[in-house]
């Protein structure tokens, strides 16, 4: 194979590797927003892409994170590949903290609301029924609401003017390449 390694990594490597950036996270932070900079659409698109991908990442339901971004972003017009790329705000090494929160926040609210006591979170969740799991997602979904609003907002607004300025930058080196290629040498 072509790009196939020499010395295949063992299971604890390949776990490390998938947890860990190999270099850095700078590094990767840096690839990300790269990617997002280079998107093809406007900077409304991109921002509000980007904004779905992660205000649905902390929603609890991990294998409908995707789904519903394409969702949301093809209603929106937005940004597909953006909102695919700001999912991974909900990593391996971020959503025990982000179910945490939701969790929390979506109690307080239904204690605002008059509901009754917290459900206890257990170690089985795998092998509980819809009815038994329900207790459990109920908070964590109503605490997503706000806590995804707030974050989407952010994202946009950010990911927006960084991308206003980018493509604004862009465009002026463009501009003065294209103004020295057209002035003849003396």
């Amino acid at each position: 194979m072509l790009f196939r390694r020499r010395n295949e990594l063992g299971y604890w490597q390949r776990l490390t590797r998938w947890l860990w950036p190999r270099v850095s996270w700078r590094r990767s932070v840096t690839y990300y927003l790269k990617r997002i900079l280079r998107l093809s659409g406007t900077p409304y698109a991109i921002a509000m892409g980007a904004a779905v991908g992660a205000g649905v990442s902390l929603t609890p339901f991990l294998g409908l994170h995707f789904l519903l971004t394409f969702l949301i972003a093809w209603l929106l017009r937005a940004n597909i590949i953006a909102g695919a790329i700001a999912t991974s705000i909900g990593n391996p090494l971020t959503v025990p903290f982000i179910w945490a929160t939701t969790y929390q926040i979506g109690h307080y609210i239904q204690n605002l609301e008059g509901r009754g006591a917290p459900a206890r979170l257990e170690q089985d969740l795998l092998h509980k029924s819809w009815d038994q799991l329900w207790p459990i997602l109920e908070p964590m979904t109503i605490g997503a609401i706000p806590l995804g609003l707030a974050v989407g907002t952010v994202v946009y607004v950010v990911v927006y003017k960084v991308v206003s300025a980018y493509r604004e930058s862009r465009s002026h080196r463009f501009a003065g390449r294209r103004s020295q290629a057209t002035t003849p040498a003396e």
